[in-house]
């Protein structure tokens, strides 16, 4: 089991947004959840990854309590998408090189550089490598973000929204390439998509 959600509860002050919450995904499932705006999908995103403090429940990533992991753990094993992503004055290539920041120590290895090469060339960025991502177009730079995921290596991929800002062809093409990517790679993904 990657992920096991079990009774979760979260509130926003006293505004219940998730309440007694399971699941469970293995490894190379790749399953949707799908809701009205607002109705908790992200908020269960960013407490699967740690961002928010369920209040209640128990969520484990690979038999793992995730109160009880580290940061740098929950990195190693869960790449995540958010729905808006920060743009800078960063390369493609640097920007999608930072997901390999958890296992980073002192310099930039060949692994690190070998793979990040590897999920340019799966997501159809080859060609933008040396391009500054405040020069992308929203759909290019979400292509971006979450080649950056796939570059963590990570057993659990958690993606909120992941297609809002492609046109319909790069939708397909890239929901095409994740569920590719957990099959082949047994990543377990969860695609949050209203």
């Amino acid at each position: 089991m990657v992920l096991s959600v079990n009774k979760v509860e979260f509130s926003y002050g006293s505004v219940p947004v998730l309440r007694d919450v399971n699941f469970e995904v293995e490894k190379g499932d790749f399953i949707s959840i799908l809701g009205v705006n607002g109705s908790g999908k992200s908020t269960l995103m960013k407490c699967i990854n740690r961002i928010l403090a369920f209040k209640e429940g128990i969520i484990f990533v690979e038999d793992r309590d995730l109160k009880k992991m580290k940061n740098i753990e929950i990195a190693q094993k869960i790449g995540y998408v958010p729905q808006n992503s920060e743009t800078g004055y960063v390369t493609v290539f640097d920007a999608v090189l930072l997901g390999r920041k958890p296992y980073i120590k002192w310099d930039v290895s060949s692994k690190d550089l070998e793979l990040t090469e590897k999920v340019l060339e799966v997501m159809g960025l080859e060609d933008y490598s040396l391009r500054y991502i405040n020069e992308l177009s929203g759909g290019e730079l979400q292509k971006v973000v979450i080649a950056r995921a796939l570059v963590q290596e990570p057993q659990l991929l958690l993606l909120d929204e992941p297609t809002s800002d492609l046109d319909l062809k790069n939708q397909l093409e890239v929901m095409k390439i994740i569920k590719e990517v957990s099959a082949t790679q047994k990543i377990a993904s969860v695609v949050v998509m209203h």
